[in-house]
């Protein structure tokens, strides 16, 4: 193994390592809101610290790489693909972050038929689902894998196009709840957002593979 692919799969592993921490994060704010348990809140922002330092862990080891080694072709696809999929997975844990403040912003658990109404359930397990796609892919360098996650994405933007409409329902059947059903449509607006980022991550795994720009591309 020469010194090049061994910064290059040390890289891989400190991404592996930041993709299971943010997952774990967007999981225990799922849990968070469905049993209302402020210690799972207080764990979340805790990690908050944990996920910036990786971040800037790979941004540090990127530069050095791109520095000593002038990697090209493959190589050079796969660290700026890890260079931009580190960000999205900061920004995802940001959004886990501010998932679980929701508990320490209303005054009352929401009722379960309320969250079955918005869909939130359904719509948070995609999302894991769609994380856990993009972990497996970028450890197998499988772009079949990576692909899922554009279907599973479609039932995200489905279930947040129609929540606006549901949070108003609810607003008006018990408007004295206003605040919290509020924050339950900011989560499902941090929820599209966590697949649009996963999104960018698959399409991030595509082109270091494949060497297949897909961002930008006009629909047909």
């Amino acid at each position: 193994m020469t010194h090049l692919d061994s910064e290059l799969d040390q890289i891989k592993q400190q991404v592996i390592e930041m993709m299971s921490l943010v997952k774990s994060q967007l999981a225990k704010g799922k849990e968070a809101v469905l049993t209302f348990d402020k210690d799972l809140v207080h764990e979340i922002n805790a990690n908050e610290n944990r996920v910036n330092a990786m971040e800037l862990n790979i941004d540090r080891d990127v530069e050095n790489v791109l520095a000593l080694y002038s990697p090209v072709a493959v190589d050079l696809r796969f660290v700026m693909a890890s260079f931009k999929i580190s960000s999205d997975l900061e920004r995802i844990g940001d959004n886990a972050v501010g998932i679980a403040k929701y508990i320490n912003n209303v005054d009352v658990q929401l009722a379960q038929k309320n969250l079955d109404k918005i869909r939130f359930t359904e719509m948070y397990e995609n999302a894991l689902a769609m994380l856990d796609d993009v972990f497996e892919a970028f450890e197998k360098e499988d772009t079949k894998l990576a692909r899922k996650v554009f279907i599973k994405d479609k039932v995200l933007n489905e279930i947040n196009s129609n929540a606006a409409n549901i949070a108003i329902e609810l607003i008006k059947e018990k408007p004295e709840k206003i605040h919290n059903y509020l924050y339950l449509l900011s989560i499902i607006r941090k929820l599209e957002r966590v697949g649009d980022l996963t999104k960018n991550i698959a399409e991030e795994l595509i082109f270091y593979i494949e060497a297949k720009v897909l961002k930008h591309r006009k629909k047909k």
